[in-house]
């Protein structure tokens, strides 16, 4: 069965990978302690209301020097055991950060994950240039490998959130950071913009796949390629529409006169399972849709609309269509 066929996994307790785990350890810590606390509290809560009060004769202005010692040494134990709890979620905390900091793995891999309003550019870096490549929307990594993602914001801040594989990390403009991820398991993980960053942050998603490493090797090696030189009259009137429109301006087609730096790379966004990071499916008639109307799907898009006559827009739409 095909990882679409299953869904995506989106959840902080359903980790997926080391560094995941080390936050659900420490979630359930803190939820059976907070529990605990709870229970505790309300069950002092019933006694008290359940003792019996005594009546206005037998009531001591003074209670005597045992009912103080015995009220002092329950709020010094109460005391003693709050600074205590206090201090092993301080120190769980700080030994959890210290585990997700790194998984000092020298066969890591490299990303670097660029987020804008509202989408994600992916860089897949490599010591030989040539091995470089970028994508938009999507993460792959292969099972068991670890990963170096460094983040960077170009615009506003925004936050990377995978969580079944790690847990959020802001993206400041002007300030770059790490993360180490890792997928103990093949599947489809969702990530999104947890951090408000305008109009549309609701519809900032990130498909993140898990593929077995022979699977990785294949995307990979398809990733790296130019885009296929269109075959037939439909096709390479499809591909003059694009280039002769307004999309060259902001996006990229690697192997093409298409060099724009603003949007999306489209080499492979045939290959996609959706489009506007995650507003749509990646269907014909979305893609339709989209071209024609951004603003509809998602308002506020940096994205002009473009009207085409309906040939042009078949042939555009069957171009488009073969970026795999």
């Amino acid at each position: 069965m095909s990882l679409l066929a299953t869904g995506f996994a989106q959840s902080v307790l359903d980790p997926a990978g080391p560094q995941a785990a080390h936050i659900d350890r420490l979630w359930w810590l803190l939820f059976w302690m907070a529990t605990v606390v709870f229970v505790l509290v309300l069950a002092a809560l019933v006694a008290a209301l359940a003792v019996r009060r005594p009546s206005e004769a037998t009531v001591s202005l003074n209670p005597g020097e045992a009912g103080e010692r015995r009220r002092f040494r329950t709020v010094a134990v109460a005391t003693g055991v709050t600074v205590v709890l206090l201090f092993g979620l301080l120190v769980a905390s700080v030994a959890t950060g210290r585990e997700i900091a790194s998984l000092g793995a020298p066969r890591a891999l490299t990303l670097e994950v660029v987020g804008h309003q509202w989408w994600w550019e992916v860089h897949y870096l490599d010591p030989d240039s040539s091995g470089s490549f970028v994508t938009a929307n999507e993460i792959h990594v292969p099972v068991g490998r670890p990963v170096l993602v460094r983040t960077l914001a170009r615009d506003v801040i925004h936050s990377l959130w995978i969580p079944n594989l790690h847990g959020k990390r802001d993206l400041i403009p002007g300030h770059s950071s790490v993360i180490w991820i890792e997928a103990d398991r093949p599947g489809l993980y969702r990530g999104q913009c947890a951090e408000f960053c305008g109009y549309q942050h609701a519809h900032m998603a990130l498909d993140v796949y898990a593929d077995p490493p022979d699977r990785f090797a294949a995307w990979v090696a398809a990733q790296r390629q130019s885009a296929p030189a269109p075959s037939g009259a439909l096709l390479e009137r499809g591909a003059a529409v694009f280039q002769t429109s307004a999309c060259p301006l902001c996006h990229t087609i690697q192997g093409t006169g298409a060099n724009g730096q603003n949007a999306p790379d489209l080499t492979h966004v045939a290959s996609r399972r959706t489009l506007a990071a995650g507003a749509l499916p990646n269907t014909r008639e979305a893609l339709a849709g989209w071209i024609e109307d951004p603003g509809r799907a998602k308002p506020g898009v940096h994205m002009p609309p473009t009207s085409l006559d309906p040939g042009d827009r078949e042939a555009l739409l069957a171009y488009l269509g073969t970026l795999k």
